[in-house]
């Protein structure tokens, strides 16, 4: 196994947050996008929700229609939110759990409860060119689920490991790359996302079967002080330095 790139998608929907806390069109989350790839970012993902609190349905059009690299929507497994996806032709989609109330999407989906209706999900979306992903807990009965209705890629839920203890969160990081490690014995795709600062990322990023993950709040956030491209040039050197230390491991 030769050495993999791990690509690097930033997340912008804080950029509308703030945005929508004033009412306008400043700041502009696809020009945020913009900035994001051409300071090396290699995709953008931005989740549209229901109640439409930070991205809007323009939002994604513009993105699809002008940004030169892949574009995620994050979505919930509705109908409408298909429509969407299926109607702008991103390329990629990443299923998520959403309930209204909650600030920030607070775990994975369970694919094994709601088998039949995201593989009803997942075949429209193919159907339409669309690689999907199912963002789930590192657990071995989610990951052959997902297998099992033919999602292109698993997201491994990165949330309790970052929010975990010293021993606790090795513990985490080990399940993750278990996790990761059948994901790609069943042919899926792995990537990884949410909460991952610079003091986490590094341990996630030494996992040699992930080969994406996906950030956003934290460097919006950081970008308040540094700005965005140092930011990410930030992450991306953390990200970069853990893979190149790990690269015996992903040598056969």
């Amino acid at each position: 196994m030769t050495k993999r790139h791990l690509r690097l998608g930033v997340n912008i929907d804080h950029v509308a947050t703030i945005r929508n806390a004033r009412g306008g069109g400043h700041p502009d989350p696809v020009r945020a996008a913009d900035l994001a790839v051409r300071a090396g970012a290699d995709g953008i993902t931005a989740q549209l929700r229901e109640d439409r609190r930070h991205i809007s349905d323009d939002d994604i059009a513009a993105l699809v229609e002008t940004i030169p690299a892949p574009i995620n929507l994050e979505m919930a497994a509705t109908d409408e939110m298909v429509a969407i996806a299926v109607r702008h032709r991103p390329d990629a989609v990443c299923i998520v759990p959403e309930r209204r109330e909650e600030r920030t999407t607070e775990g994975g989906i369970d694919v094994v409860a709601s088998r039949d209706r995201l593989a009803s999900v997942v075949r429209v979306l193919k159907q339409a060119g669309i690689e999907v992903t199912l963002f789930i807990e590192p657990a071995s009965a989610q990951i052959e689920a997902a297998s099992a209705i033919e999602a292109f890629a698993v997201e491994l839920h990165t949330g309790a490991y970052c929010n975990a203890i010293a021993g606790e969160r090795e513990r985490r990081r080990n399940e993750i790359a278990a996790a990761a490690a059948l994901a790609e014995r069943l042919g899926l795709e792995c990537h990884a996302g949410h909460g991952l600062t610079y003091e986490t990322v590094g341990p996630i990023a030494a996992i040699p079967q992930i080969v994406e993950l996906n950030i956003g709040h934290f460097l919006i956030g950081e970008a308040i002080f540094c700005g965005l491209e140092a930011s990410m040039q930030r992450m991306r050197a953390v990200m970069d330095e853990w893979r190149r230390v790990a690269a015996p491991a992903l040598q056969s």
